[in-house]
C-alpha cells in the first residue's frame, strides 16, 4: 500500500513538471514553511505560506528553462518523506546551465505539505 505523504509529494513534484504553480500550491498547507538552504550558485531563502511557494515557484519557472527535474530516491517513515534527486537547468537570462543534486525533507499532515527543507549543491556546466 502506498504510503499518502509520498502521494502528495509526487502530486506536488508532477505539478510542479508540468509547470502549473496553482495545481503545485493545493498541495500544501496554509502555514506552511519551505527552507532552502542554498548552493554555490543558487541563494538560500525562507518561502512561508502558500503565497511563499507561489513565489518560490514561479520564479523557478520564470528565470530557468527545466532540462532535466529527477527524484532518484524516496525514503518514507510516517508522514516525513525524503527524496534523493538532480536536476539540469539552463538560466534564461544568461543562457547559462547549472546541474545540482539534491535532498528535500518533506512533513506531510493532513495530506497537505508542511514543511519542505532542501539541502542542494550546484555546478555550472560548461
Amino acid at each position: 500500500m502506498k504510503n499518502p505523504a509520498k502521494t502528495v509529494v509526487e502530486k506536488m513534484f508532477a505539478a510542479f513538471s508540468n509547470g502549473d504553480v496553482e495545481k503545485l500550491v493545493t498541495t500544501v498547507s496554509e502555514d506552511t514553511v519551505w527552507i532552502y538552504h542554498g548552493t554555490q550558485i543558487i541563494p538560500a531563502g525562507t518561502f512561508e505560506k502558500k503565497e511563499g511557494v507561489r513565489t518560490f515557484f514561479t520564479n523557478i519557472l520564470e528565470r530557468t528553462e527545466i532540462i532535466n527535474f529527477e527524484p532518484h530516491q524516496y525514503i518514507v517513515e510516517g508522514n516525513t518523506v525524503v527524496v534523493l534527486g538532480s536536476e539540469h537547468q539552463k538560466v534564461k537570462r544568461s543562457g547559462r546551465e547549472l546541474k545540482q543534486k539534491w535532498v528535500q525533507i518533506y512533513t506531510v499532515e493532513n495530506n497537505l505539505i508542511t514543511k519542505m527543507e532542501e539541502f542542494a549543491t550546484s555546478e555550472e556546466v560548461k
